[in-house]
């Protein structure tokens, strides 16, 4: 009988398999870019040599490197609403045929890592399927403080997102415990290193495993992960990890625990977002608004195009681009205005990561009329898509729709 083997996102709780642990680091004030209010994460170039814990790989390390950057680790609970066909209507049993389907609240729980701050945020990253269809969101700390969090960007084709914590609602005690992390050089790395992973193992709070790499540059088949060259790693990761870090022995991040597979005779296989990969994901959307409030109808944004998701088997056969693939492109509309064609594949609007209409008109609703926005659009030239920013005014929707 043919072993059947199942790819398993880190998240536990309902609905969600699993998620991968949170990692930690170092402060550090200067963590702004030479761009006026940009950010970006720390590196260990900006962090002086004797603020680094050196470590011999024993025992003791490990304890060393878990005192320094647990306090960079978080739990994420996300409660969301999930729609679920009804069992009966959906085999037409006992007369129900018509499709019923019904609600309920589900809740999951990941990680994540604290990365760095703003004037007014604490922002923290994790996996984008922690995150995703949440309701509500709350961040606990180590002091064991949980607040409330908002959803400041995300990357779905890359799996990542940075979700953020008002510092105003931050107690003192909070303040003083939490560390942001410092990041390491993924691309630095070498089969046989040990490393160490922290984590919301199944939700039941921070947990620390160890291992080795155990392999670079590997693929995996799920959503997010087309282009993404994975780490391996042997050290063990569980449901609640996700958004979580795997670590280097100076308590640097190196990777982001994503997923694992889960197969009978299949053990320590797990996988991780190189975290050089994910760096400039990550600074793009921790330099973005924080959107918390739909805009008023009468003030809604218009863009000016119809299109449809750019499928696995497209993006294969055609060697398109994962993101939204623009059918139609409306007369007159800032779409137009903004160069725009009809076959072009616009990947990012406004650094989040964009793969339907719906998820663009979700994101609509938090832009009013009259704002600029940057738009990361794929465009065919001599058989190969090359990927450029565009600068769009968004239109008023209420205008377009007087028309």
């Amino acid at each position: 009988m043919k072993k059947q083997t199942l790819l398993s996102f880190l998240c536990a709780g309902t609905l969600m398999v699993a998620a991968v642990t949170g990692l930690t680091g170092f402060a550090d004030g200067e963590n702004t870019s030479s761009e006026a209010g940009g950010y970006t994460l720390l590196s260990t170039a900006e962090v002086d040599a004797a603020e680094v814990k050196k470590t011999d790989g024993t025992i003791t390390g490990v304890s060393d490197i878990v005192k320094e950057v647990m306090p960079a680790v978080v739990s994420i609970t996300n409660k969301s609403v999930q729609e679920v066909r009804d069992l009966f209507s959906m085999y037409g049993m006992y007369g129900f045929g018509n499709g019923r389907t019904y609600t309920y609240e589900s809740e999951s729980r990941g990680s994540g890592i604290i990365i760095g701050q703003n004037e007014d945020e604490l922002l923290i990253c994790t996996n984008n399927h922690v995150v995703e269809g949440a309701t509500e969101l709350t961040v606990g700390f180590v002091d064991d403080a949980v607040y409330e969090a908002v959803v400041k960007g995300t990357d779905p084709e890359n799996d990542l997102a940075v979700v953020c914590v008002k510092l105003s609602d931050l107690k003192d005690d909070t303040r003083d415990q939490i560390k942001v992390a410092q990041i390491g050089d993924s691309d630095d790395l070498l089969v046989g290193e040990q490393v160490v992973a922290i984590g919301n193992a199944l939700g039941y709070g921070q947990s620390v495993t160890t291992g080795i790499v155990s392999a670079l540059n590997r693929t995996i088949q799920a959503d997010g992960y087309d282009n993404t060259k994975l780490i391996q790693t042997d050290a063990a990761i569980n449901g609640g990890n996700s958004g979580g870090a795997l670590l280097d022995m100076n308590g640097r991040v190196i990777g982001i625990n994503s997923a694992k597979i889960k197969a009978a005779g299949v053990e320590g296989m797990g996988y991780a977002i190189p975290i050089s990969y994910a760096k400039p994901v990550l600074e793009d959307l921790m330099n973005k608004k924080t959107r918390t409030e739909t805009v008023e109808e009468e003030d809604r944004a218009y863009i000016g195009i119809s299109g449809q998701s750019v499928t696995d088997e497209m993006s294969s056969l055609y060697g398109i681009p994962k993101g939204l693939f623009i059918t139609e492109v409306a007369e007159d509309s800032p779409a137009e205005a903004a160069g725009l064609n009809k076959g072009d594949v616009i990947t990012k609007f406004d650094g989040s990561g964009i793969t339907s209409m719906e998820g663009l008109r979700e994101i609509l609703a938090y832009y009013a009329a009259g704002e600029d926005v940057k738009l990361t659009v794929s465009s065919a030239h001599d058989g190969e898509y090359v990927s450029e920013k565009v600068d769009v005014t968004l239109g008023a929707l209420q205008d377009y729709r007087n028309e």
